[in-house]
C-alpha cells in the first residue's frame, strides 16, 4: 500500500525560544538547526527576521539545510500595501524558501486586537500570501486561534483561513493559540476546514499543551486529514509548551496506524539519534533532561517493581511498549529496597555480570542495599553506585586508585573591584600504583566566577590519576541534587550527581553523610570508579 506523506515542522527556534528562561545565541540557533536537519524534519522554522538582532543574524548567514528554511512573521497591516509593508519586508529580506505568517481568525481578536473590520482583516491576509507568492516563495499562513475562533464564529473562521488558501498558501496551519482545545474541538474544526474546500495536503496543525492535549490534538487533526504537524524538540513553548515533537516522531513511526498509513522525512535509522538529539538541546539550554518524557527520559523504560522485572528478563514486550533501543533509548532495572532478586539478575546481566538464580551474593546484595537506603541512600536514582557497590560485594570491582585524604577551603574577599566574592580551593591525595599523587584546584569558571566546593573537587580529584587521566578527562557534571534526609541537629545529607561523558553516556551516583562535603566526594568517587569499569580499566587488585 502506498503510503501518504505526511510533513514534520520545527519551530524550536522560533516559539520554542518563546520559553520563559530560553534565549539562544546565534551559533546555538546553528547548533539545533544541525541536529534537526538531521533527524529529518521537512521545514525548520529559524525565528522572526527584524524581530531581535539574534533572529536577525542568524537569517544573515543561514545554515545550509536539507529541510526548508522558513522564515516567520505576520501579515501586512492595515494602512499600507504588502509592498510597502516594512515588518513584511524584513521577513521577506531574509531569503528563505518558505515564509510562514501569523494572522488572525477569530473575529473578536480581529475587532480587538487589530481594531479593524472583518473584511479588512481578510483582505490583509490574501494581499500578503499572494505578495509571497509573488516574489516565489512557498507561502504558510499561520491561522492564530483558529480553534476559538471556530467554536465563536465558525463562518468566518473558514474564511479566513480559506482565503489563504485562494490566495496561494501551501499551508493552511490551524494553531490553538491559548492552547485550551480538546480534541473533539480540533477534530471538528479540522474536518470543517477540509470540507469547506482546503485540501486535507494543504492544512497543518500548531497545538499548545495548556491542556496537556498537545500531541493528542496533532494526532486527532492528523485522522481529520491534515497533512503536516508543527512542533518543538523537548515541546519548548510559550507557557505549557508546543506539542513535543520527541514524542509525535516515533509514535508515528512506530504506532498504528500511523506506521503503516504514513511515511515522514525522518528514517527509523534518524530515529535512533532521537534521544541524543533530546539532550544535546537540554544540553544548550543548560537544562536537566526530564526524566519521565515519553520515548528519550532516563526513566522511560525503567522496570522497578519485582513483579515487572521478573516478566522482562523473559520478554520484554509483556512491560515496554515498543523496543527502547529504536529511540536511543536503554532499559533500566533500578534497584531499591522494594527489589527482589529477579530485578538484581536482571541489572546484573546488564553489567555484563550473571550470578546463578539462588546465589548467596544476591540476598547479600539485596541487604546491603536495604541497609544503606535505610540509612539514606537511594540507589533506584543512582543506577551507577548500585552497580559499583554490587561488583564491590562480588569481589570483582577493580580498586583503581586510594583517596589518601582532601581538603576544602572557602575564601570569602574583596576583589580589585571591591566587590565581595567567593573562591573555593580543592586540594586531593590519591594512591595509583603504589605512587601518592597530590593535586590542587580552583572553582573559577571561564566567566572568573566560583563554581563551588564540590566543583573545586571534582577538578582536583579528576587532574591526576596517573594511567587513568585520559579515560576520566571528557566526565562532565550535568546535575547536583541536595536532599536532607532527616532533621535536628543529627541531619543527613544525600547528594545525586549526575554525570555525561564524551560518549554520550549519562550516569547518577549517590552520596550520603551529615557533611555535605563528604557526600558529595563520596558521590564523585562513585561517577570516576563507574566511569573506569564502562572504559574497560579493569585491572588491578579487585575490593
Amino acid at each position: 500500500m502506498t503510503k501518504e506523506r505526511l510533513y514534520l515542522y520545527d519551530t524550536t527556534l522560533r516559539d520554542g525560544q518563546q520559553t520563559q528562561g530560553v534565549q539562544f545565541s546565534t551559533d546555538e540557533k546553528h547548533a539545533v538547526a544541525a541536529v534537526l536537519d538531521q533527524l529529518g524534519v521537512d521545514y525548520i522554522e529559524g525565528g522572526w527576521p527584524g524581530a531581535n538582532p539574534t533572529d536577525s543574524d542568524f537569517f544573515d548567514a543561514p545554515p545550509k539545510t536539507r529541510a526548508t528554511m522558513t522564515a516567520f512573521g505576520m501579515t501586512k497591516r492595515s494602512g499600507r500595501s504588502a509592498e510597502n509593508d516594512d515588518v513584511l519586508a524584513a521577513v521577506m529580506n531574509a531569503n528563505t524558501p518558505a515564509v510562514c505568517l501569523v494572522g488572525k481568525t477569530h473575529d473578536f481578536h480581529v475587532r480587538t486586537a487589530l481594531g479593524i473590520s472583518l473584511d479588512e482583516n481578510v483582505e490583509n491576509i490574501s494581499a500578503s500570501v499572494r505578495h509571497i507568492v509573488s516574489q516565489g516563495r512557498e507561502a504558510l499562513f499561520d491561522a492564530e486561534h483558529f480553534f476559538d475562533g471556530y467554536a465563536a464564529n465558525p463562518e468566518y473562521t473558514i474564511q479566513a483561513a480559506k482565503a489563504a488558501y485562494d490566495a496561494g498558501a501551501r499551508w493552511v496551519v490551524l494553531c490553538d493559540t491559548n492552547g485550551g482545545a480538546l480534541p473533539h474541538d480540533v477534530r471538528k474544526a479540522t474536518k470543517a476546514l477540509i470540507d469547506a474546500g482546503v485540501p486535507g495536503d494543504h492544512v497543518g496543525i500548531h497545538t499548545h499543551n495548556d491542556t496537556e492535549n498537545a500531541v493528542a490534538n496533532s494526532l486527532v487533526a492528523v485522522a481529520a486529514g491534515a497533512r503536516q504537524i508543527q512542533g518543538t524538540l523537548n515541546g519548548l513553548g510559550e507557557r505549557c509548551g508546543n506539542a513535543n515533537l520527541t514524542t509525535l516522531i516515533p509514535t508515528l513511526l512506530l504506532k498504528e496506524p500511523y506506521a503503516s498509513q504514513f511515511e515522514t522525512g525522518v528514517t527509523h535509522d534518524a530515529l535512533r539519534g532521537l534521544r541524543k538529539a533530546s539532550r544535546m538541546l537540554d544540553e544548550i539550554l543548560n537544562r536537566v533532561p526530564h526524566k519521565q518524557a515519553a520515548y528519550v527520559g532516563a526513566s522511560a523504560f525503567a522496570h522497578k517493581a519485582g513483579l515487572h522485572a521478573s516478566a522482562i528478563a523473559k520478554d520484554p514486550t509483556t512491560y515496554e511498549h515498543i523496543d527502547p533501543a529504536l529511540v536511543g533509548n536503554t532499559r533500566i532495572i533500578p534497584m531499591s529496597n522494594q527489589a527482589g532478586q529477579s530485578n538484581l539478575r536482571e541489572r546484573l546481566s546488564g553489567m555484563g555480570i550473571d550470578v546463578p538464580k539462588g546465589d548467596p551474593a544476591l540476598q547479600r546484595i539485596l541487604d546491603r542495599v536495604k541497609d544503606r537506603e535505610a540509612v539514606g541512600y537511594s540507589y533506584d536514582t543512582a543506577q551507577a553506585s548500585f552497580e559499583v557497590l554490587a561488583r564491590s560485594e562480588l569481589g570483582v570491582m577493580p580498586e583503581f586508585f586510594e583517596v589518601k585524604r582532601y581538603r576544602v577551603t572557602i575564601e570569602r574577599r574583596r576583589n580589585k573591584y571591591n566587590n565581595m566574592v567567593s573562591l573555593s580551593e580543592a586540594m586531593v591525595v590519591v594512591k595509583v600504583d603504589g605512587e601518592k599523587m597530590l593535586s590542587v584546584s580552583e572553582s573559577l569558571g571561564p566567566d572568573g566566577c566560583d563554581r563551588g566546593p564540590v566543583n573545586a573537587l571534582s577538578k582536583a580529584l579528576m587532574k591526576d590519576l596517573g594511567r587513568y587521566s585520559d579515560i576520566v578527562d571528557d566526565i562532565r557534571l550535568t546535575d547536583f541534587k541536595v536532599r536532607i534526609t532527616n532533621g535536628g541537629t543529627e541531619a543527613v545529607t544525600r547528594v545525586i550527581i549526575d554525570s555525561e561523558d564524551g560518549q554520550g553516556r549519562t550516569w547518577s551516583t549517590v552520596g550520603v553523610s551529615a557533611n555535605i562535603v563528604d557526600a558529595s566526594f563520596d558521590a564523585l568517587v562513585d561517577a570516576i570508579r563507574w566511569k573506569l569499569v564502562r572504559d574497560g580499566a579493569n585491572d588491578g587488585p579487585k575490593s
